[in-house]
């Protein structure tokens, strides 16, 4: 994780620098918009954190681990699946919680289900963005097309990890 952390930033340091020497008027403009979202995750990110620390302490470690660990099978990677589709908000909200369900005893398999659900299925997105934006007939065709992605994921990366 601190490799990947590192190499963010010295990428970031790396697009900083040639913005500011090749496009200093742009350059500008970009950190605005960049203090902008820093406001927003400033307030936001530790709230999320505490959130998703209080939903670990809510669901007891032996019921995470039965529903989402190594015996859970098919099973827990169906309840990955759809607790994924469900799970509200952005990055900052679902990998944290990611991460506690797998320090609660949840196995790659059904994580991986719940992070591809959260990715193609998510109902909050689909009903705020989709529906309103693309239409009812492009938000079935998308959703039945890749109803079947977060399932296989989980499967897969069962067998790999396995």
């Amino acid at each position: 994780m601190l490799a990947g952390t590192i190499a963010v930033w010295v990428f970031v340091a790396a697009l900083a620098l040639y913005a500011q020497v090749h496009r200093p008027k742009v350059h500008k403009e970009v950190l605005k918009i960049a203090l902008r979202q820093f406001k927003l995750l400033a307030f936001r990110l530790p709230l999320a954190l505490v959130a998703a620390g209080a939903l670990t302490l809510l669901l007891p470690q032996n019921f995470i681990a039965a529903k989402l660990g190594g015996t859970s099978g098919l099973e827990g990677i169906v309840l990955g699946s759809l607790f994924g589709a469900i799970l509200p908000g952005g990055p900052y909200v679902a990998f944290p919680i990611v991460v506690l369900l797998m320090k609660s005893g949840a196995t790659a398999a059904p994580l991986v289900a719940l992070v591809t659900s959260w990715s193609v299925l998510a109902i909050h997105r689909i009903l705020i963005y989709e529906m309103p934006l693309m239409g009812g007939r492009f938000v079935t065709i998308r959703v039945a097309s890749s109803l079947l992605l977060p399932p296989i994921a989980g499967i897969l990366a069962g067998a790999l990890l396995g």
